[in-house]
């Protein structure tokens, strides 16, 4: 019967955040998701209400087995129902392994399909979609939500049909065998039922309260411990503050948990108190009407145990709704997710890029990025609404034309729109007017594999996984070989660093690459870049953080990679931008200035007035 209370008790705590109207367009997609696993739910099912049947049928046989002892019935008699019962507890516990096994692989089925589909079109989403969501609260759809949507399957289901076929035949034998016992022990129900959601109520705001604050100890342990966080703190931070700020938050939960466990302990010792005073009124009513003659002592002791299993059914139906409206809320906040479209598509029909070299070809580009509401969600951001205010443009008419094999250059002040321009061209967003096309093909026009497979990028910020150096590079290009990986390694000037690491190739570089330097990790993009051997590369900023040494080494492989590719080029420093074919300056998102290094220097415009402020000490700086 504890268990019964503690049952209940969970329902009731969901009661307030859970009181919904069904939403019939969830149901339906719900069973789309649920269609491939219908053999087994059906299963699960069958399992539940066998189990069900079986457990009527232990109490009326213990009942039988006291009334023969009473009346002096054939020992022979008591020991075949003896041995009945235990083989109906032999099948009651082969049948819950059974339907368990079931369960767990029905819920983690569907787990792994909503997973799937989650990770998958969160991968399509735009890089807006990302710079603007936290990344704890999209991790929560893809586990704590994706959890509590599989439990409508592997608890809540099966959970409603067992529970009902309990409650219908418990309550058929209970009235068969005396309807007055029966009515009677039915009056203390609200007594179970009605502290449940009173205290239930509490529980839910404790509980809400509790995980306010471990989301924010999460989300200040997660900033403190990376490994750029850590560093800001040791350099600026107070690690007396720090400490005393985290020790305020776990205080809180510890008095919420000290509550929270009082409150929990006093419900289920009342429920349980209820229950007892249930079972002594089946004891007394039905002992008296046993001493009267009017029914036998064995209907008393299957009174009794039947009782015990009457309180669980109705109690867990009582809150069935609950649960399938809690289990709801999870679904839709899935389904949230994937309701929100990409908007960059796959074309239903994808080219291909032209074979050879590939050029890159700006017309009338006009950008602007997209409105919050159109990439993200309030509850992915934590605000109470998303800006519905359409992007401002920050490109207008850019028109430009880079040949198979040239190198163009794009300078200008910061945040005129290099990168941005940069981004049109692997499609990291769709641009608003105009076209973006490479080889002639409208980057729109083509499939995700093939732009990938055509252009190659290396950022300023040189991202590395937390994993070894094999695998960072390997996303480049899975099936490379040992070989190719040393070759790639070599052309960045990485492979005598790589070589002396305890591990070689399969050393991990820490979180974001930090157990290397700035420009070993910028040189460990250029080597996965050199083993993509994409036929366009984008450089944006590419060697921002190499000092002259490294520079010379990586501009040495840059030149041999580059042979023979059509390179967009962003970047500050003089040696890059003078070799290329075309510099265009970009100001306040147009294109204000196009040449060569030299004829823009003698036009002595916004390039000339950028070389001399910006270049031109990087030209005369000695080398260390």
């Amino acid at each position: 019967m504890e268990m019964t209370a503690w049952s209940q008790l969970r329902s009731a705590m969901n009661a307030e955040s859970t009181h919904r109207p069904l939403a019939r367009a969830t149901l339906r997609r719900i069973a789309r998701f649920a269609r491939p696993h219908r053999g087994r739910i059906l299963a699960y099912l069958v399992l539940s209400v066998a189990t069900a049947l079986l457990a009527v049928a232990t109490p009326l046989l213990a009942g039988r087995v006291v009334t023969g002892i009473v009346s002096g019935a054939d020992p022979g008699r008591v020991t075949r129902l003896a041995l009945l019962i235990a083989l109906i507890a032999l099948a009651e516990a082969a049948l819950a392994l059974t339907g368990r096994r079931l369960s767990a692989s029905l819920g983690e089925g569907l787990i792994l399909d909503l997973r799937t589909t989650v990770f998958d079109h969160v991968q399509r989403m735009p890089v807006a979609f990302f710079t603007r969501t936290r990344t704890g609260a999209l991790v929560s759809r893809l586990n704590n939500d994706v959890i509590g949507a599989q439990r409508a399957f592997s608890d809540t289901l099966s959970g409603v049909a067992a529970n009902l076929v309990t409650l219908v035949l418990t309550l058929g034998v209970m009235l068969a065998l005396s309807w007055r016992v029966t009515l009677l022990a039915l009056v203390l129900l609200p007594l179970f039922v009605i502290p449940a959601r009173r205290t239930g109520r509490r529980m839910a705001r404790l509980q809400r309260e509790a995980a306010e604050h471990n989301a924010a100890m999460g989300t200040r342990m997660t900033e403190r411990f990376s490994a750029p966080g850590a560093t800001l703190v040791k350099l600026f931070g107070d690690p007396g503050r720090e400490s005393a700020a985290f020790a305020e938050r776990a205080a809180r939960v510890r008095d919420i948990g000290v509550r929270t466990a009082t409150a929990q302990s006093v419900f289920v010792t009342a429920l349980t108190l209820v229950s007892s005073l249930a079972l002594a009124l089946v004891y007394g009513i039905g002992g008296r009407l046993a001493l009267d003659g009017t029914l036998e002592a064995g209907a008393v002791v299957s009174l009794s145990l039947l009782l015990t299993r009457l309180y669980a059914p109705l109690t867990a139906l009582a809150g069935a709704r609950v649960e399938v409206m809690g289990a709801l809320v999870s679904f839709e906040r899935v389904f949230e997710v994937l309701d929100l479209e990409p908007l960059v598509a796959e074309p239903e029909q994808a080219r291909e890029v032209p074979p050879g070299p590939v050029s890159v070809e700006f017309e009338a580009v006009s950008f602007a990025y997209p409105a919050a509401d159109k990439v993200s969600l309030a509850s992915l951001e934590e605000v109470a609404g998303l800006d519905t205010r359409g992007g401002q443009e920050v490109l207008h008419g850019i028109s430009f034309r880079a040949e198979p094999g040239q190198t163009v250059a794009l300078v200008g002040s910061s945040g005129a729109g290099k990168s941005t321009v940069a981004s049109l061209v692997p499609r990291l967003h769709d641009v608003d007017a105009g076209a973006v096309r490479l080889g002639g093909v409208d980057v729109r026009e083509l499939g995700g594999s093939a732009l990938r497979a055509t252009v190659g990028m290396v950022t300023q910020d040189g991202h590395l996984f937390h994993e070894s150096v094999r695998d960072n590079l390997l996303i480049a290009d899975p099936g490379a070989s040992e070989e190719e990986l040393w070759e790639a390694l070599r052309r960045a000037r990485l492979d005598r660093l790589v070589a002396d690491l305890p591990d070689g190739l399969d050393t991990v570089v820490g979180e974001r690459g930090y157990r290397l330097s700035g420009g070993e990790r910028q040189r460990m993009t250029l080597a996965r870049l050199l083993l993509a051997r994409q036929r366009v590369v984008i450089l944006d900023e590419a060697t921002a953080h190499l000092d002259n040494t490294s520079e010379a080494a990586v501009q040495e492989a840059l030149t041999e990679a580059l042979a023979g590719r059509t390179a967009l080029v962003i970047a500050h420093r003089l040696s890059t931008i003078r070799s290329a074919d075309l510099i265009l300056v970009v100001e306040d998102g147009r294109i204000a200035e196009r040449g060569t290094h030299e004829t823009l220097l003698a036009r002595g415009g916004r390039y000339a007035q950028l070389y001399r402020t910006q270049f031109a000490p990087a030209e005369t700086a000695p080398v260390s």
